[in-house]
């Protein structure tokens, strides 16, 4: 049985766009391995620099994959988690990147994948604090060209402002990786506002020697300030 030739422009369509995410699939995920090979990198370079240094040989500096689509660095007192998001998305039509002339060249760049940076505190995974937070600092877009751009706080916003002038290769990953490390070390753990813990129920502290489950989180009842600067396109 023949198809309807009133059909075929829709499966046109949707073959088309099947084949166009695929292939943003693909890229997206070729780069989070990458990315995952500069993290190990990462990883045994802190060891070479530590290997003379007595004190700093104790400090942790470790990588762990979990999974196809997650890998997560643990340093000091924090985790870094890299997500990568197995969908491919597209920007929204008021987007900052629509407006580009890369993307009006060719509609099909605006799809991409996604690639989150998450920061959490180590202790909170260790203690299994299930209450606490963690934070979204910076996502990696990736197009069906391997080109990207950044979107996050501070010393990764500096990144890559220009979607189309540069591919996500070995040297992008590794600033990024270094921008993230650089971001985390420098968002420190503040006392929350006294008003905000002022009252404990009777179930946390019954649960707080077993598991620290009162929340924490580095800016727990603060607001980002300057921290929420996002990149400019």
């Amino acid at each position: 049985m023949k198809s309807s030739p009133k059909n075929n422009a829709l499966f046109s369509d949707l073959v088309n766009k099947s084949i166009l995410k695929q292939q943003v699939y693909r890229v997206t995920l070729d780069a989070f391995n990458g990315l995952k090979e500069t993290i190990n990198q990462y990883v045994d370079e802190f060891h070479q620099f530590t290997e003379s240094k007595k004190e700093a040989s104790a400090i942790l500096f470790e990588a762990n994959s979990n999974g196809q689509f997650e890998i997560e660095l643990k340093f000091g007192g924090d985790v870094l988690i890299f997500m990568m998001h197995s969908n491919v998305f597209e920007f929204p039509r008021d987007h900052e990147v629509m407006k580009t002339n890369y993307v009006k060249e060719d509609k099909t760049r605006s799809y991409h994948g996604v690639i989150n940076i998450y920061n959490f505190l180590a202790d909170s995974f260790k203690y299994n604090r299930i209450n606490d937070v963690g934070y979204l600092i910076g996502r990696v877009f990736i197009n069906k060209d391997g080109s990207f751009f950044i979107e996050g706080k501070r010393e990764i916003s500096y990144l890559y402002n220009y979607f189309g002038s540069k591919k996500f290769n070995a040297e992008a990953m590794y600033e990024l990786i270094e921008a993230a490390i650089r971001y985390t070390l420098n968002f420190d753990l503040l006392t929350p506002n006294y008003d905000m813990v002022k009252e404990v129920s009777v179930n946390e502290m019954k649960n707080a020697v077993d598991t620290i489950s009162l929340k924490t989180g580095k800016r727990l009842g603060f607001r980002f300030q300057s921290d929420d600067q996002n990149i400019n396109h």
